[in-house]
């Protein structure tokens, strides 16, 4: 399993950001790096009022959230 880990900031005050992540079953580390940006952008469409300020793909680790 991988991990597409993002942090998301709210536009409207920029400080307040949270983590998320987005788990993929049969694909490997770069197919996640490679889908990454689509997976983002319709992430984002969804929630208008947040905007992604970084991400990473990794083996899924359960319990452990850290960019």
């Amino acid at each position: 399993m991988v991990e597409l880990l993002f942090v998301v900031c709210l536009g409207s005050s920029p400080a307040m950001c949270e983590e998320r992540s987005l788990l993929y079953q049969d694909i490997s580390p770069m197919t996640c790096v490679m889908g990454a940006q689509p997976a983002l952008a319709e992430w984002v469409a969804g929630h208008p009022k947040w905007t992604v300020a970084r991400w990473s793909c990794r083996p899924f680790r359960k319990g452990e959230h850290e960019i």
